[in-house]
């Protein structure tokens, strides 16, 4: 059960981290660079593209916050 917490939070840092990095240079270094096409990376961006518009709703449509209210330093 350990191992499972663990990977979950590694998914969760790379994906904050990494996922403007692989939604804008991944087309970039295909087109660009003519890199070869690579399944894996289109899949990672494919999922990327749906967290960022999963952002995007929750930001603008929704107007939700991922903190609680009391908690928001923002927020004052």
């Amino acid at each position: 059960m350990k191992i499972l917490k663990e990977i979950y939070g590694v998914g969760i840092l790379f994906f904050y981290y990494m996922k403007y990095i692989i939604l804008f240079g991944w087309p970039l270094l295909r087109y660009g660079l003519e890199y070869k096409d690579n399944i894996i990376m289109n899949i990672l961006w494919i999922f990327c593209l749906m967290l960022m518009i999963k952002d995007l709703i929750y930001k603008f449509v929704l107007k939700r916050s991922y903190c609680e209210d009391a908690s928001c330093s923002s927020k004052k």
